[in-house]
């Protein structure tokens, strides 16, 4: 028995079928069907523009535990693509993170 189905016939035991686990095409995401969502970001101001970068605010990310402060952080700028921060997105009775990701125009 592989590792992944293992831990599948483990959830019931576990008390984790509230846990949602993405698929391997959803492997950047993660659901959450319980508990409260993420606690509102810090207010704390952008530094001054950097030429050439990107701004990622500050938010917050699920460890696998507990919601986790990711400090803000600079990215490179690609040429024709806006960058689309981390979020949270309510979906389907629990949340979901959705990393910060490239798109075209």
């Amino acid at each position: 028995m592989t590792g992944r189905r293992r831990f599948l016939a483990l959830l019931p035991a576990l008390g984790l079928a509230g846990l949602a686990l993405p698929s391997e095409a959803e492997a950047q995401s993660i659901i959450l069907q319980f508990g409260p969502p993420p606690p509102p970001p810090y207010a704390r101001r952008a530094p001054p523009p950097r030429r050439g970068h990107v701004w990622v605010p500050g938010h917050w990310r699920w460890d696998g535990r507990r919601h986790v402060w990711q400090e803000g952080y600079w990215v490179r700028a690609r040429r024709g693509q806006r960058y689309q921060e981390p979020r949270w997105v309510r979906e389907r009775g629990g949340w979901r993170y959705r990393p910060g990701r490239w798109h075209r125009g």
